[in-house]
């Protein structure tokens, strides 16, 4: 029987593999230009996340048409909204903002979501997602009406963490928002990799390899860039 993603995954880290995503914002993305973006990012990547708070419709589907003509790395769906989900990926995060009250992103864009997911072949993941202060109003913060926990809160961020795993979620993504000034606290992710026995995701902010490996050495199993590969200065990354 062929491995799910999630548990490849969870191999992957079980070795002390360091796992890699790369996030595509697909409003901000070229489609023509998917063969060349895909050469100029990491060669340790072993993801592309594709997704945005708002993107236009029909935008996900096409980019993710046009990145698994040109790659066999795993695609997965990171979505803003219901309405971006598309088949035609690998995975999907079923996020729920677990840092926010808003009713809408804890349960109703998730039931939303039903009529696309019930006969899809997507693999679902749930994912506890808690938004942390980036120093930035975040696209995230605004288009879900929330706002982030602060980092200086680090016990609040642990029993958000863990609440998400008692309600059953399979990886927690902890994220500073789209163009953080500062990533997540090496304390905090820490802290929250002490918590739980789940795979912990780190993104936000990350644009330098210092900060990358900063994140890894806390306890981060998987980190997420996005902004570092946005435009053309792809080497300031490295």
């Amino acid at each position: 029987m062929k491995d799910t993603f999630y548990k490849t995954l969870l191999k992957n880290i079980s070795e002390k593999k360091k796992l890699l995503a790369v996030l595509i914002d697909p409003d901000k993305f070229s489609n023509a230009e998917a063969k060349v973006f895909l050469k100029k990012i990491p060669k340790e990547t072993t993801h592309l996340f594709v997704g945005g708070s708002t993107v236009k419709n029909g935008k996900t589907e096409e980019t993710v048409i046009a990145l698994k003509a040109e790659t066999q790395l795993p695609v997965f769906l990171f979505p803003g909204d219901y309405s971006h989900i598309t088949p035609l990926a690998d995975a999907l995060l079923f996020l729920t903002l677990l840092s926010g009250r808003n009713a809408e992103y804890l349960i109703g864009q998730q039931i939303k979501s039903i009529s696309k997911l019930k006969n899809s072949a997507l693999e679902i993941i749930s994912t506890g997602y808690i938004l942390i202060d980036g120093g930035n109003n975040s696209a995230v913060s605004k288009v879900t009406q929330t706002e982030p926990l602060p980092q200086k809160n680090v016990e609040k961020i642990v029993h958000t963490a863990l609440a998400g795993q008692y309600m059953g979620a399979k990886l927690i993504y902890l994220e500073a928002g789209s163009g953080a000034k500062f990533p997540v606290n090496p304390e905090i992710i820490s802290a929250v990799k002490k918590a739980i026995n789940i795979p912990l995701i780190v993104g936000g902010g990350i644009k330098t390899e210092l900060q990358k490996q900063t994140a890894y050495k806390a306890g981060a199993d998987i980190i997420v860039m996005g902004t570092a590969y946005e435009n053309s200065h792809f080497g300031s990354a490295q």
